[in-house]
């Protein structure tokens, strides 16, 4: 019995991990800043580097004090990653089936931009998928521990609330009004109101998962903090003035409810959301609802999306051309731009589809389709559970982005691939809940 206790402790982290940084889980799991800064001082160069390399991406502290911008800081820090990788005994390959689906889909992008119309244009844009591959890896071989996990996705939430805290007291400065620009971020992936939207979407769930996950460590002050998180991230949705990413809203809030939703107290509690969604929507906003598939942008992307198709049957092995849309849109459907020129085809299935033809995608769908499968794998539905910091929340960020990317071109934006990084590494991570659960048993 002593010997399995000790390798009990070995497994799961108990007085072993304690003696090793000094820290106790519940000292480690109770938010608090110094303890966390001890601990992360005590983690391998990999893991710094990781961790900088999310924190430049998403805090994005190079755009805003230019001054610092005079180095590839993003490309310096993966650099450093993998370097690290080589010293840090912890990291081991992690097996996922997304593994082989990535390289697959990064194979089908190759060959097409080979055989693309425009192979120049396909090859400068390379790197807009492959430093995603290599970035996935990096994440779910270093982020492999429960404690490392933690640390990681805090960084991810820290920076979005970051962001969605100082941009809900900009809308809320200005009255809750309508802006063309809607709400920018910092330079980069979210400047775009449409983008940052789609981060929002990301964001909260995984935001409402963490804040229910750690609700018993922490007082009721800090917990209803971190309720802001979700909270002000849904106010950025609907000040963004980005449709595709209000009704991605709606979709997941409808999905997250759908058991209870026909119950009275809930669909009461879901009509006076909606009502106030309304009622806090700028006139100028509602006016864009109610002109959907009249107003120019609407009529140019139901003609991208046609062509799209066309452009498809016409290709359908390997498409057009990695980032061949809007060229080939330029010269064979000329007749087709009524905003000036020819853009990306706002539509994430068109742009894999005419990027790789059908075989990519078929892959990207089945990309999706394991991360699903994966996040179904998180334990309670209600994003509830002290076990896990995400729950089957993380599918209610896919679809958020899923369905708002029916409207913007954000294939090879890092919504999708740092989120399937995410879930594999947490599904690693917490591998040692269910080898508990057997030892219990092994032990009863």
């Amino acid at each position: 019995m002593k010997i399995a206790n000790a390798r009990y402790s070995k497994l799961f982290g108990g007085s072993v991990l304690k003696r090793k940084t000094g820290i106790a889980d519940q000292d480690f799991f109770a938010l608090k800043p110094g303890v966390l800064w001890r601990y992360f001082k005590t983690e391998s160069f990999a893991f710094w580097m990781i961790c900088a390399y999310l924190f430049l991406e998403y805090f994005r502290p190079q755009s805003i004090y230019p001054s610092i911008d005079v180095l590839p800081w993003t490309k310096l820090v993966v650099c450093g990653a993998i370097l690290g990788c080589f010293t840090d005994k912890s990291v081991r390959w992690v097996s996922s089936s997304i593994n082989f689906l990535l390289i697959l889909f990064l194979v089908l992008i190759i060959l097409s931009s080979f055989l693309a119309y425009f192979p120049r244009v396909s090859f400068e844009n390379l790197s807009k998928y492959y430093l995603w591959v290599i970035i996935y890896f990096l994440i779910i071989n270093i982020v492999n521990t429960k404690r490392r996990f933690y640390i990681f996705i805090g960084i991810f939430l820290l920076a979005s609330f970051k962001l969605s805290l100082s941009l809900s007291i900009t809308w809320a400065r200005r009255g809750f009004s309508f802006a063309d620009w809607g709400l920018m971020g910092p330079p980069g992936f979210f400047q775009n109101s449409g983008e940052l939207a789609i981060q929002m979407l990301v964001y909260w769930p995984i935001a409402l998962a963490f804040a229910q996950s750690i609700r018993k460590n922490i007082s009721e002050k800090m917990y209803l903090l971190c309720l802001l998180m979700p909270i002000t991230g849904i106010m950025v949705i609907l000040g963004a003035s980005s449709r595709g990413a209000q009704l991605a809203l709606v979709i997941q809030l409808m999905i997250m409810n759908y058991k209870y939703i026909f119950k009275l107290r809930v669909a009461a509690s879901l009509l006076i959301f909606l009502s106030a969604f309304w009622f806090f929507l700028p006139d100028a906003q509602k006016e864009r609802f109610e002109t959907i598939g009249h107003d120019g942008t609407s009529k140019q992307r139901i003609l991208y999306f046609e062509n799209g198709v066309k452009m498809i049957n016409d290709n359908p092995v390997l498409g057009v051309g990695y980032f061949n849309f809007a060229p080939y849109y330029e010269k064979y459907f000329r007749d087709d731009v009524i905003l000036g020129r020819a853009e990306l085809p706002h539509n994430i299935f068109i742009q894999v589809g005419t990027d790789t033809g059908l075989l990519g995608l078929f892959t990207f769908i089945l990309i999706i389709v394991t991360a699903f499968r994966i996040g179904n794998r998180f334990s309670t539905p209600s994003c509830q559970n002290g076990n896990n910091v995400m729950g089957r929340c993380a599918n209610l960020s896919l679809i958020g982005f899923l369905v708002a990317g029916q409207f913007v071109t954000v294939t090879y934006y890092p919504f999708l691939w740092i989120h399937l990084a995410l879930i594999v590494s947490m599904e690693n991570s917490f591998k040692e809940v269910k080898v508990k659960k057997l030892f219990r048993a092994a032990r009863a």
